[in-house]
């Protein structure tokens, strides 16, 4: 981590702690380091799901980007709203869903919308919906390349469920969707021998179906771990999404990235229990709590370890303890992002020491309208 003040406000008088701050800036940075690594737009499809934000699908747009990934019905209709003209829906619509999914092709009709599948039982309830409003739904087959959390393993049965797609008259097969966030080594030879290794098995399924006959138009592929690596491939679009904000566990792990963090927790002191012990207002409703400690990377809070939390406490021992005051603001980078910033319902900005705005977490809920 840098050891600069760039995250520092210089009057926090008027800031309600927690709170969460972005630099528009450094998210700027991070859009044009994330084209360069795709070294073209065409092949880049960054996931939304860290920051929920119209704002900075926008700044993202007015870089040319226009292929977007999502992983809910709000996520998705909050790019159509913004007139994203390529949307990819990665989680397959179940239940009430598959309607959502319909209307909002309906709602957003500037806006191409897709959804990735691994289960023909689904694919026919989608051509049911298809063949009743008189429609064709493009569809991805999810592979499942070794993170066994969704997807279809890429051998026959993926092949039969790609081909029953493509034969349809009410759908179409946009290509094959594989996601790797099991892959998060940190040495980046190691990351990069096992993503080739997990990725060969979609290549074959690709050949073998192309060489019966049925076009796949496009890979997608990866997230931020891997996105690098994938950046390389030919007709793969990349898909990361941690990238826009970043955060101190990725930072920690993937040293190489050029990606910078640009969003930090302003957190207060709000007691001194015992010596050299320190309370924050920073528990598990503040920021995300699902892994070990430490939470949150402190920048201006030195010889101290994270102790325990609870939902509105943040307890770190610390042997300097007597030179912190209560109410003194203190700044943290979060270990994990994407479910920190789902936390509020508002983010301020600021530049060059200032607060200039705040944007709306619009997509935080599971619902908009649809």
């Amino acid at each position: 981590m840098e050891t600069n003040s760039w995250y520092t406000i210089e009057d926090t008088q008027e800031i309600v702690s927690p709170a969460l701050i972005v630099y528009p800036d450094r998210i700027e940075k991070n859009i044009q380091n994330m084209i360069k690594i795709a070294g073209d737009v065409a092949f880049l499809r960054p996931h939304v799901k860290t920051y929920k934000m119209a704002e900075i699908i926008q700044m993202q747009m007015r870089h040319g980007i226009y292929k977007f990934k999502c992983a809910t019905i709000a996520e998705a209709e909050l790019l159509g709203q913004c007139n994203a003209k390529d949307v990819l829906l990665a989680i397959q619509p179940t239940g009430a869903n598959i309607a959502r999914f319909m209307m909002l092709r309906t709602h957003y009709p500037n806006t191409k919308f897709s959804a990735i599948v691994d289960d023909l039982t689904i694919v026919e309830q989608i051509i049911v919906k298809a063949k009743q409003q008189r429609t064709k739904v493009s569809l991805w087959v999810d592979i499942n390349n070794g993170m066994n959390r969704t997807g279809i393993k890429p051998g026959a049965e993926a092949f039969n469920l790609y081909t029953t797609i493509s034969n349809s008259e009410y759908l179409t097969c946009e290509g094959l969707h594989a996601y790797d966030g099991h892959i998060r080594d940190s040495d980046f030879t190691v990351r990069k021998t096992r993503c080739d290794a997990a990725f060969e098995n979609v290549e074959k399924l690709k050949d073998k179906l192309e060489n019966s006959g049925h076009a796949v138009p496009t890979i997608v592929a990866g997230g931020s771990p891997s996105f690098e690596i994938h950046a390389k491939r030919k007709n793969v679009e990349a898909s990361p999404g941690t990238t826009l904000l970043w955060d101190a566990g990725y930072a920690s792990s993937f040293p190489e990235s050029p990606m910078l963090p640009a969003a930090v927790l302003i957190t207060r002191l709000i007691s001194k229990p015992t010596s050299g012990v320190l309370c924050f207002d920073l528990g598990h409703k503040a920021v995300a709590s699902e892994m070990s400690f430490p939470r949150v990377q402190f920048l201006n809070l030195e010889q101290s370890e994270q102790q325990s939390q609870s939902e509105e406490h943040l307890v770190v021992t610390c042997s300097t303890n007597e030179k912190h005051n209560l109410g003194s603001v203190y700044y943290a980078i979060p270990m994990h992002i994407c479910p920190t910033v789902a936390k509020y319902k508002y983010v301020l900005t600021a530049k060059e020491g200032k607060i200039t705005d705040s944007w709306e977490v619009a997509a935080r809920n599971y619902k908009i309208s649809i």
